[in-house]
């Protein structure tokens, strides 16, 4: 079972990464460690995009990749996010056309209309990593 318990904004570094099989908690848990690091760097407001996009990758992990198995990345820039999610699948995700009543297929697509940039780097050896970043539409102090 995956907990966020004890961190604390005071805690916040400028990068997380953690590599583990995503089970029936783990996109909550890493919603929350994600919010905590955005409100320690006063990013509080792109924190509904990124939680969206970041559950949208990791729904993709567990559709996608045997064993579910990833490691995620969330690093602080000035004024802004990056989040990564990389897996060994070496199927590249890509945004379908379909049946807007269908029970998938639009992740991508939300992906990209609640982040400001997002993107795929191929690995040489295999798999992937899936990454969007959120700006900040507020001055920074």
């Amino acid at each position: 079972m995956n907990h966020a318990t004890g961190l604390q904004v005071t805690d916040i570094q400028s990068h997380y990464r953690a590599e583990f099989a995503l089970g029936e908690h783990s996109a909550r848990h890493l919603r929350r460690v994600l919010r905590l690091y955005l409100e320690g760097s006063g990013l509080l407001d792109v924190a509904d995009a990124a939680e969206l996009a970041l559950t949208e990758l990791l729904a993709n992990v567990v559709r996608h990749v045997p064993g579910r198995r990833c490691g995620t990345c969330f690093l602080l820039l000035p004024g802004a996010v990056r989040v990564e999610v990389s897996d060994s699948c070496p199927r590249l995700p890509a945004p379908v056309a379909g049946d807007v009543l269908a029970d998938g297929g639009r992740g991508l697509h939300l992906v990209e209309a609640v982040t400001d940039r997002w993107g795929v780097t191929p690995h040489s050896g295999g798999g992937k990593t899936v990454w969007f970043e959120c700006l900040a539409r507020q001055p920074q102090p």
